[in-house]
Parts: C-alpha cells; structure tokens; sequence
C-alpha cells in the first residue's frame, strides 16, 4: 500500500476497531491469476493479537487455490469521496480522500465445526440489530446441511498489517470547514460518513 507518513495510522487500537466497522473486504489471491472477492471477514481476538476469518463458496474461482499456508490479502475499505479544488479558499488541485486498512494473511482452512461457530458468529452479528431476527440456530437444519458442503471457511492469520487515512491532513482549517460541509451538503451516504471522520481527525467533530 501507498502511504505518505501524515496518512498513516498505526494505533492498533485503530485498526481493530475499523476492521469491525467496515467488515465487508476484498479478498484476494493469486491463482493462475490474480483473484478477487468481496465477502464479510470478521475478527476474533484483541487489538494487539487477532485473527480474521471468513468462507466462500465453493463455486467460486477461488477456491481451487485456497490451502493452509496460502497468503492472500485482505482489504477494509472506509468512506471515500472525490475532493473538488473548488471548495478550497485558494485554488489548489482536487483530490480524493479515503481510509483503508490492508492485511497481508496466511489462510488456514476450517473445519466444519469451526465454520458452523464462524457462521453463527456472522448471522448474529448482523441479524441482531433486525425486528425480527433470524438466528443460524432458527433455521431448517436441513437447509443447513444442504448449505454447508457448498461452503468452505477459513482464519486467516496477519503477517502484515497496514492503514491509511487520508483526510486532508495539513490543510488550514477553513478549508476542512469547506470540504466538510460540501461532502455533507452532497446527501451521499459515503460523503457523509468521511466529512464525520475528517471532523474526528481534526478535533472538529462536535
């Protein structure tokens, strides 16, 4: 990854945190190519000493390459958004700002009871939050066994770890005050997600 030192972000703390947030990832690997997939990877452990885990399915290109002791690496992408020279006080040159974390894995694959922990993990992670929830324990148990052996899971395990956020670090603050407002005034979702975390990079989110 590209990173100039006034972007980067090292806190552990940090990165653990926006790898929760933002847990939908590109995951890629090189087979006879180079492979991508976009799939929910979440984390067990601490800040300091974790690993990923995910699973794809077993139609997918990928998975004739997937093996114990594979690196593939796996990417965590925060809001972004194009930057026009227009909002600066000064004419300048546009730009885009974004976040992003990249870890560097070794795979392990799963075994079945591991994917079936890994899956209740992810079901609840994301049903919890609904009127109605449906639990992986809720469903048919055939359904299940029908699914399963389509599937295949996988820890993966950080070899490298590396962030990036850039927010218009060094700019004068009347300038932050401009990009943040035209990224809110755009009414994207995305726009207004990163205007809240150049506010939090500098001091001004309140």
């Amino acid at each position: 990854m590209f990173r100039q030192k006034k972007y980067l972000k090292e806190d552990p703390q940090y990165i653990f945190d926006f790898i929760q947030t933002h847990p939908f990832a590109t995951f890629v690997l090189n087979g006879d190519h180079m492979l991508a997939t976009h799939i929910p990877v979440l984390t067990k452990g601490t800040p300091e000493k974790f690993t990923l885990y995910g699973h794809i399915a077993e139609a997918n290109e990928q998975y004739d390459f997937i093996r114990d002791g594979c690196e593939a690496l796996v990417i965590f992408h925060g809001p972004q958004a194009y930057i026009s020279s227009s909002w600066y006080k000064d004419i300048d040159i546009s730009t885009w700002d974004y976040s992003a974390v990249h870890v560097n894995v070794k795979l392990k694959l799963q075994s079945r009871s591991e994917l079936e922990e890994s899956l209740q993990n992810l079901i609840k992670r994301f049903e919890k939050g609904q009127k109605c929830p449906i639990y992986y324990e809720d469903l048919p148990r055939k359904m299940v066994e029908d699914h399963l052996p389509l599937i295949t899971g996988f820890w993966c395990e950080p070899i490298k770890v590396q962030a990036i956020a850039k927010l218009h670090q060094g700019f004068e603050k009347e300038d932050i005050h401009s990009v943040s407002r035209h990224l809110e005034d755009s009414r994207d979702a995305l726009s207004s997600e990163l205007s809240k975390n150049i506010k939090k990079e500098h001091g001004t989110d309140h």
